[in-house]
């Protein structure tokens, strides 16, 4: 396995694991999984879950057909991030927060008033969801209330030293997005974020630093977020053929 940070194949993360087995294993170990998904808008857990299935399958049959056309693969993608916002929002009903599309750069608003909490993601890409989800997964009830989780953020051209601090922050919400990514059978790929940078970026250990964090909860799935194995164990279920 090549674990530099623009060769590390992460697809073959899931493949040799049978799915049934991972969700169990993540159900069995969070008791508030049952509560969460009864709370949600879907009052028949399993009505929804096939529908989304049914949903999912129709969107890749869409994607293997047209995936090379650019116009039919641009509605494909909004489909599909249609799907997961649907998906989001019925799922964390209870918890007064809603995943919505944005046209410009991702940002969270925590609750505000009867306002619920928003997770904005980037020019609507399917990814940039799963991304800012993972962040939100991660963040505690206490970040949660901060715009932004009260994280910084320094844009593309960042110093060593910030470049080294964006990094340990994003180990965690990357592996999350990584394992997302794949429960939907996407390809991942980490993101260094930091394309302008005038130091070598290629010595990092951050690809490495995802690929173990992703082992890890794959091994001991009870250290995943709450969330996060609500989330995953709905994903591996709607998306996975197994």
């Amino acid at each position: 396995m090549d674990l530099s940070n623009n060769k590390t194949d992460f697809s073959n993360l899931l493949s040799s694991i049978d799915v049934n087995v991972l969700v169990e294993r993540i159900t069995q170990q969070n008791s508030d999984l049952a509560k969460t998904s009864t709370k949600s808008e879907c009052s028949d857990s399993n009505k929804c879950l096939k529908e989304w299935k049914r949903q999912w399958q129709k969107l890749s049959s869409i994607n293997l057909e047209y995936g090379r056309q650019a116009v039919e693969a641009t509605d494909s993608e909004r489909a599909a991030t249609d799907w997961l916002i649907s998906l989001f929002n019925t799922l964390f009903s209870e918890q007064q927060v809603v995943l919505v599309r944005s046209n410009s750069e991702p940002e969270y608003f925590p609750i505000q008033g009867n306002q619920p909490a928003r997770i904005e993601f980037a020019h609507g890409f399917f990814a940039s969801a799963l991304h800012e989800i993972s962040h939100w997964c991660v963040a505690g009830e206490a970040r949660r209330r901060l715009p932004d989780f009260g994280y910084w953020y320094a844009p593309d051209g960042r110093t060593a030293a910030q470049q080294q601090a964006f990094e340990r922050v994003e180990i965690k919400p990357q592996a999350l997005e990584c394992l997302f990514t794949l429960a939907c059978g996407r390809h991942f790929q980490v993101s260094q974020d930091n394309l302008f940078a005038d130091f070598d970026t290629s010595e990092s250990a951050f690809a490495n630093d995802v690929y173990q964090q992703v082992e890890t909860y794959l091994e001991n799935p009870k250290i995943l977020p709450r969330d996060a194995k609500t989330l995953l164990s709905t994903l591996l279920r709607a998306c996975k053929d197994k």
